[in-house]
């Protein structure tokens, strides 16, 4: 199948399709045309990629990891021992990056609901919320401040 055939059976871009080539993560056969020719087997490929790409994994660790996977039709699992102690460094590392979220909430937090330790009293010091004049307003910058 085609390029575009690809795309609509995945529902994913051929500009991404082409991505995932480069990255390794498919192989299509090149024709004498230069035209790439895809498999079967290759709709299941860009399920699992996407899968994997949602589970927070790069397209690196996805290249080292998608041949020691297999996909059974329901869901995908690791094909060999070695390839749990990858997928669980992974976990791990999103971990961290689940904890670092939500110490920078918690510092958000605390910020938006710490009281103003004064009043601004200068009209227009403080522009954060405010609405930008649109292109072509008519309003020019020195307007603004008159």
């Amino acid at each position: 199948m085609r390029i575009g055939d690809l795309s609509r059976r995945t529902g994913v871009s051929v500009r991404l399709l082409r991505y995932y080539e480069e990255q390794g993560l498919l192989r299509p056969v090149r024709r004498p045309s230069g035209y790439r020719e895809y498999r079967e087997d290759d709709v299941r490929t860009v399920r699992n990629i996407r899968t994997l790409l949602g589970a927070g994994l790069s397209t690196r660790t996805i290249a080292a990891l998608l041949p020691c996977m297999v996909d059974d039709g329901r869901m995908l699992a690791p094909a060999c021992s070695g390839t749990l102690s990858d997928l669980q460094r992974e976990r791990e590392r999103i971990d961290r990056a689940v904890a670092d979220l939500q110490a920078a909430r918690a510092v958000l937090d605390t910020i938006v609901t710490a009281p103003p330790p004064y009043d601004v009293t200068e009209a227009g010091a403080c522009q954060a919320g405010s609405e930008p004049e649109p292109a072509g307003s008519g309003a020019s910058p020195r307007d603004a401040r008159d």
